[in-house]
């Protein structure tokens, strides 16, 4: 129940130090050196044997015992401290339609990169998780029928202080991957499902981590077979055995031991940068871990980097990128070091590159075509881990460097790669690449909704030209891809409003919707979903309840699905699908009791449009251009209803 203690009424952050953000002059980014994008690449230097590893951890402790321990400890009892400014001394298309096995049903960051949910499609049934069970419910031959329904987790598996959350599908393969403050680490459990919907308990493995919980990102990625995590690995330096922490596998069994886990980081896959490391708040393994489930294996290979513990971590097609910051005292002031390692998914070597600032989240990154990094900082961010994206602040610049001036970590990027931006105002932080524009702007996120006069959008060309400061009269709580353009979401007072932004030569306010009485029924990424039809139409979904705080979806379910059509950045209401709540039932819930990752999502299959809504599928077709509810089943544990 770990989660709950830190929900955001709870949570207050204390920024220590208000300052500047030196990220780089305004204006343009200027055009790259000749020659910049053909230099040489250096990677990290891994260690040779656990013997240096144990040494440079051991000079790592002597080094923190040499600094003033009372100002460190007054730092840690307010929180972490804001960065400083450092600079410069030192989208993703939605995933096209194709056959059913890649046809998408999750509102990913990247097209053939798949975020861990919870729902998936397999074949012709869709795959639920839900509160520490797994339901299939079939939808081939124009049916709607609960099939299979398994607990999340092994039989000899308890259950309790375990967080089953995301979960993946990969040919004959279901993943569930979860956190268990029991067992102290990554869980991942294995289960086999048929042609006919049933599912069947394979195993569960253990992968030794801290806890990666964040209120925006996903801990998982698949490409193709491939299962992807990020874990970090918070380490004692003064520890009489270092590697007693270090990421390592083991398969549950009755009465698993910890002597059991192996380790899976050898210290040749244990990358340092060329710079030092002050430790201030810690020393952390930020580690990828690659497992492959062809022909339904469970085989891992990993590569870990070591840096301080504050991160904000991103998955492009082909390397995962962790952004960390080390934080540090100056006569009366905090500093901080940042870095951002690059680890490609093919094993080879990380690099690094010395940086300023923070990201907000996984969506303030671009890996672009062109071979560039671009990451929106903030002066002031905290990092992703747990509420830790709900609260950056400070001063904004666009970061942009092309990948190859990544190296050995010794090297800083150069103040003209920094673009400074205007500072939105307002409490929640929002920013997404879409097309060839970074928009950003503040909402009210977990909060409850306020009224306000005005809002902005800022629209910034990534690669380089004049930015856009558009007028909303709402809050932007959420930025989507719609085609080739944009569509934002939020609030103000009591209505849900949705703004269609045009992304040509020059960003402009297209369409508006109001829904009066409403708000968003998710917070996360995975909430909402555009299907497209052609290039200037398709239909939004997204799940709404009534107005309050945002946190509530953590407790209640959606009130409906709404459906809006998009012609021409002009939007229709196509109508709702709406929940039963006297339909729900005691499911005698033993774990994951709270929907982190939310309980409501709208899905566009095969030309069918379903509302996920709780326990309840409830499919709709469009008569006329009015969404109408053709039927629905109940797929709670003991229940099985459909009507029509």
């Amino acid at each position: 129940m770990k989660k709950l203690f830190l929900l955001p009424v709870a949570v207050v952050v204390v920024v220590m130090v208000l300052v500047g953000c030196a990220v780089g002059p305004t204006g343009d980014i200027p055009p790259a050196y000749a020659g910049e994008l053909n230099a040489p690449q250096k990677t990290m230097r891994p260690f040779r044997s656990d013997q240096e590893l144990i040494k440079y951890f051991k000079e790592l402790a002597e080094k923190q015992q040499t600094r003033e321990r009372a100002q460190v400890a007054d730092s840690q009892a307010a929180a972490q401290p804001s960065t400083a400014e450092k600079a410069a001394e030192a989208p993703a298309a939605p995933a096209k339609d194709g056959d059913d096995k890649n046809e998408s049903i999750t509102n990913t960051q990247h097209a053939g990169v798949d975020e861990g949910g919870i729902v998936k499609l397999h074949h012709n049934h869709l795959v639920v998780l839900r509160r520490g069970r797994l339901f299939t419910v079939a939808i081939g031959d124009n049916t709607l029928r609960p099939i299979s329904a398994v607990d999340a987790f092994g039989p000899e598996v308890n259950p309790r202080n375990t967080w089953y959350d995301e979960m993946l599908v990969s040919d004959e393969t279901i993943v569930v991957i979860g956190y268990s403050y029991e067992r102290g680490g990554t869980e991942i459990g294995l289960f086999q499902i048929d042609d006919a919907g049933h599912i069947e308990y394979r195993s569960t493995y253990h992968l030794r981590s801290n806890d990666y919980y964040s209120s925006r990102n996903y801990a998982s990625r698949l490409i193709g077979s491939k299962l992807i995590f990020y874990t970090p690995s918070y380490l004692y330096l003064g520890s009489p055995d270092p590697f007693q922490g270090f990421p390592a596998v083991r398969k549950w069994h009755k009465g698993a031991k910890d002597t059991e886990f192996q380790r899976i980081v050898t210290a040749t896959r244990v990358y340092r940068p060329e710079t030092e490391l002050n430790g201030n708040y810690g020393v952390a393994l930020h580690t990828v871990t690659v497992c492959d489930l062809a022909g339904g294996g469970f085989k891992c290979d990993a590569t870990a980097v070591i840096g301080p513990p504050g991160r904000v971590f991103y998955v492009s097609p082909d390397s995962v990128y962790v952004w960390v910051n080390d934080w540090y005292r100056q006569k009366d002031q905090m500093r901080a070091d940042s870095m951002v390692y690059r680890l490609p998914l093919d094993g080879s070597g990380p690099s690094a590159l010395r940086v300023a600032g923070s990201p907000a989240d996984q969506f303030s990154f671009l890996q672009s075509e062109d071979n560039y990094l671009n990451v929106l900082v903030r002066s002031d961010g905290v990092g992703e881990a747990m509420w830790g994206s709900e609260h950056a602040a400070g001063d904004v610049a666009l970061l942009r460097v092309p990948l190859n001036t990544f190296s050995d970590g010794a090297e800083s990027a150069p103040k003209f790669r920094y673009r400074s931006l205007p500072k939105p105002e307002g409490y929640t932080f929002q920013n997404r690449f879409v097309g060839d524009y970074l928009l950003y702007g503040s909402g009210n996120g977990w909060g409850s909704p306020k009224e306000q006069q005005r809002n902005h959008l800022y629209a910034v060309p990534w690669a380089g030209g004049d930015q856009a400061e558009l007028e909303l009269t709402h809050t932007v709580d959420r930025i989507e891809q719609m085609g080739r353009d944009a569509v934002v979401v939020g609030t103000a007072g009591s209505d849900l409003q949705f703004t269609a932004v045009r992304l040509g030569d020059y960003p402009e306010v297209a369409g508006s919707y109001v829904r009066k009485g409403a708000t968003q029924g998710e917070l996360r990424s995975h909430g909402f979903f555009y299907k497209p039809e052609d290039e200037d139409s398709g239909m939004l979904g997204l799940p709404i309840t009534v107005p309050g705080p945002g946190y509530r979806h953590l407790f209640q379910e959606s009130a409906a699905i709404l459906f809006l059509r998009n012609e021409s950045l002009h939007f229709q209401e196509a109508g709702e699908l709406g929940a039963r709540p006297a339909t729900a039932t005691n499911d005698s819930c033993r774990a994951s009791c709270v929907d982190w990752y939310g309980n409501s999502r709208p899905l566009f299959i095969r030309g069918r449009v379903f509302a996920l809504l709780g326990y309840e599928i409830v499919e709709g077709k469009l008569d006329d251009g009015r969404m109408r509810e053709l039927r629905r089943v109940s797929y709670a544990p003991r229940s099985a209803r459909v009507t029509s």
